[in-house]
This record gives C-alpha cells, sequence and structure tokens, in this order.
C-alpha cells in the first residue's frame, strides 16, 4: 500500500472543481502537437522546473525580433523607441500583475537564481557586517541558500535556519525562536519546490518584521501558479522566473521595496546603470536602472506580458483551483500504487500541484527513464534542494507537477505507467512497445491495479 509521509486531516471533497480544461487548452501550445513520440502524446509533468509555451508567447517573442528589434534607451531614431517603450511598458504589466506600488519597483533579472543573487551580494554587502544572522529554511531551493552562505563569507554574517518537520512543513516553534535572536534577513520560499509545500508567508513575514528582519521571498513556484500581491504579503523582496510562467527562458523579475532598492549598492556596473561617469567615479542611475547593467533582454520581457495575459484571462484563482484539484486526484490515485511513498504535506489546503514521491527501492531515475519510454516527463533527482532530501533520510525523489494545461488523464496515465515501472523492474519483462492508455479510477478498481 502506499505510505504518505505527511499529514492527511480531513478529506479533498470540499475542493471545488475548477473551470479549466486542460486538454482544451494544450491547443494553445505547440509543443503538445510536436512532441508526440511513437504515436504517444506528450504527457507533461514537469513545469516546475520550466513551463511550456503557449502560441501568443512564441508569436510575441518572434514578432519583436522581425518588426522591433533594437537597442533600448540609448537611441534616439524610432526603432528603439518603439522598443524602448514596449519594454518599459512590460514593466508596468509586471507590476500590475503583482501589484506592485510603481513600476520602479521592478528589475529585470535571468531569473529567480539571479534576483536572489542581487539581493544577497548588493543589500548585504551595504548591511551586514560580523555577527549579523542570516535565517533561511531547510526548505529552502539552493538559489536561495548559496548566494546567503557566500555573502556571510565575505561578511562574517551567521547563519541559521528553520528546520522541516516529519510532514514537510516548517517548525514554527524553531522559526520564533530564532527571530527572538534578531536576524537581519529571512530568506524564505513561498512554495517549496521539492515537496510543493505552501508556507503561511504572510504570518512569518509579519513575525520577521516585528523582529527587524528584511524578509526575501522566493516566488518562483508561487508568482505563475496564484494570486501574488506584494504589498498585502508585505514582503520586502520577491523574486521570479518567466520560464516558469509560460515566459521565455533566461528573464525573469526582482520586486523590492522601492526605499530598499534606492539605498543599495549596484550588483553590476557597465552601461545603462549610470548617471555619470568619470576617471576616478561614476554616480549611478535611479532605480531600477541601477540594477540592469548592460543590453537587456527586451523581447523577453515583452513575451512575459504575453504570458501573463494568458494566465489572467484564466483567472490567477482559477488557475490555483485547478492545480490543487489535480493534485489532489494525484493523491488519491497514488495511493492504489504499491509501495509508493508521498513526501510533504497530502492535505491540499497546504501543498501545490508538486508531488514528490519514491517508489520502492526503485531508483527514481530508473522511474523517470521508464516513464520517458511512454513519453510521460516526470523530473528525477534532489531538485536543487540537497537539504530536504537529508531531512527526508532519501538520495533523491520522483517529482510530477501540474500546471494549467494539464488534467486528470495525465495522472492516470502517470499511475498506469507507475504499475508498468513496477512490473518492468520485477522481472515483469519489456512493454514492448505497448502504449500505456489513461486508466481511469473506476476502472482501474475493478481490474485490482
Amino acid at each position: 500500500m502506499t505510505t504518505e509521509i505527511g499529514e492527511a486531516n480531513g478529506t479533498n471533497a470540499a475542493l471545488a472543481t475548477a473551470s479549466i480544461d486542460g486538454a482544451a487548452l494544450r491547443h494553445d501550445f505547440p509543443i503538445f502537437r510536436n512532441a508526440v513520440v511513437g504515436g504517444r502524446p506528450l504527457t507533461f509533468l514537469d513545469s516546475a522546473a520550466s513551463s511550456q509555451k503557449p502560441q501568443t508567447v512564441i508569436d510575441a517573442l518572434r514578432t519583436y525580433y522581425e518588426t522591433s528589434n533594437a537597442n533600448i534607451h540609448r537611441g534616439v531614431y524610432h526603432l528603439s523607441e518603439i522598443a524602448t517603450a514596449q519594454y518599459e511598458e512590460a514593466r508596468k504589466r509586471i507590476a500590475r500583475f503583482i501589484n506592485a506600488a510603481s513600476p520602479r519597483e521592478c528589475v529585470f533579472v535571468r531569473g529567480t537564481t539571479e534576483g536572489l543573487n542581487l539581493v544577497a551580494s548588493s543589500w548585504g554587502r551595504a548591511n551586514l557586517k560580523p555577527g549579523d544572522l542570516i535565517v533561511y529554511t531547510e526548505m529552502e531551493h539552493h538559489s536561495n541558500i548559496i548566494p546567503w552562505q557566500l555573502i556571510a563569507e565575505q561578511t562574517g554574517a551567521r547563519i541559521a535556519w528553520v528546520p522541516m518537520t516529519p510532514d514537510g512543513f516548517l517548525d514554527r516553534e524553531a522559526f520564533s525562536r530564532l527571530m527572538a535572536q534578531g536576524p537581519k534577513i529571512l530568506a524564505l520560499t513561498h512554495v517549496g519546490n521539492a515537496l510543493g509545500t505552501v508556507n503561511p508567508v504572510k504570518e512569518l513575514i509579519a513575525e520577521a518584521h516585528a523582529a527587524g528582519a528584511v524578509a526575501v521571498l522566493d516566488g518562483a513556484q508561487s508568482v505563475p501558479h496564484m494570486p501574488i500581491d506584494v504589498r498585502d504579503l508585505d514582503c520586502d523582496f520577491l523574486a521570479f522566473s518567466a520560464h516558469k510562467m509560460l515566459g521565455p527562458m533566461g528573464s525573469g523579475v526582482l520586486y523590492g521595496k522601492k526605499a530598499l532598492l534606492d539605498a543599495m549598492p549596484p550588483y553590476q556596473g557597465g552601461g545603462s546603470m549610470i548617471r555619470k561617469v568619470e576617471l576616478t567615479h561614476t554616480t549611478w542611475a535611479d532605480v531600477p536602472a541601477k540594477f540592469e547593467a548592460g543590453t537587456p533582454s527586451v523581447g523577453d520581457a515583452i513575451a512575459l506580458t504575453k504570458a501573463i495575459d494568458y494566465l489572467e484571462a484564466l483567472g490567477m484563482n482559477a488557475v490555483w483551483a485547478h492545480e490543487r484539484e489535480l493534485g489532489a486526484y494525484a493523491v488519491e490515485r497514488l495511493r492504489e500504487v504499491p509501495d509508493l511513498t508521498i513526501y510533504g504535506p497530502t492535505e491540499m489546503d497546504h501543498r501545490s500541484g508538486v508531488i514528490s514521491f519514491g517508489l520502492g527501492d526503485i531508483h527514481p531515475h530508473d522511474v523517470a527513464t521508464l516513464l520517458d519510454e511512454q513519453n510521460i516527463a516526470v523530473r528525477a533527482g534532489h531538485h536543487c534542494a540537497q537539504p530536504v532530501m537529508r531531512a527526508l533520510d532519501v538520495m533523491a525523489t520522483t517529482r510530477a507537477s501540474f500546471y494549467l494545461y494539464n488534467d486528470r488523464d495525465d495522472v492516470d496515465r502517470l499511475v498506469g505507467g507507475l504499475h508498468h515501472a513496477i512490473r518492468t523492474m520485477n522481472g515483469g519483462g519489456l512493454w514492448n512497445g505497448a502504449e500505456i492508455r489513461a486508466v481511469p479510477q473506476s476502472e482501474a478498481v475493478e481490474a485490482g491495479q
């Protein structure tokens, strides 16, 4: 039977069925037409790593390069002015999406990783001194751990972390004890990328602020999936990536409260971020230009706005409800798989559409490889969260993550694929290229699967 490492208080029956039709939405994404292998449709369950792109986003990127390509802010010619206007309009669009007080609070970066490094390097160099306390959590992606380790080495600051409980939550008592020590920084993930735990960040940020800490939020797994209001959360910084929210790779946003950004030194030096350069010294441009040295990825910023348009047309509440409904159904179906362990919270009030699991003694890489032979894409490994794996006492997990273009058939194909993986690894022979069809729950029960 399936083991669940997490909580199971109550049922998921109360979850409302979302209005999104994942199968219908797949028609908007060329990858699902083009990535058919051996007649098998693509079942893409790795959106936590990177989402697929709708045609509107792809078209926007192509249109920019075909009609508006020019360097921005520097040219007085018409094409440069068009590109500049589109780029700055993208900044305004993103600010509205997260309810920033001003577009100037949105800095374009290459992704969540660069955004978090920018804060650690710039704010950290200006504000941390020997003995100061940096707090992050055991749940963090490496991108919200390593930058703080690096700046601690440079400044002499101390590091402490909030441990996880066995069921995949943050230890609130330990959190409060650390806040009582008066940390300078709290670095916190909104939604854990390895387990899908949804942290009560508004409460944690309020407690951090009461302790005098600046709160840095990793929004890589939350901004693409749920409504985000930075003013309501009251986070000081929030970083997120375009490629996880239907947008292009190599693009992202760092939100920061303007007073903090104004007081921070530049992260990089070069063109665009200056006001005046002398041979002996330089003065900086206003934010956000101060943090955008060099030629930016203009087309990617513009294409990100089309991703936002797509998401908002569906409604972020509907996207979130759809993923949670799929997650609840997946947890229910995975309980049928012999010797399968689900890690993290199992009550959908506390998790996203990310499910990490182990399948008996079968290595997660073998599970992923066997599923890939049926064109079912999942992630296997430590998910850039090795401290989480150590807390679970495993080397790796298999992770399935759901997004707006998934539906229950995808879950059923995953479950069917896992049954076949068990039979194959237990000497049941090769699949001989047989197709794994989506087996509805009623049929699976009747067949004794």
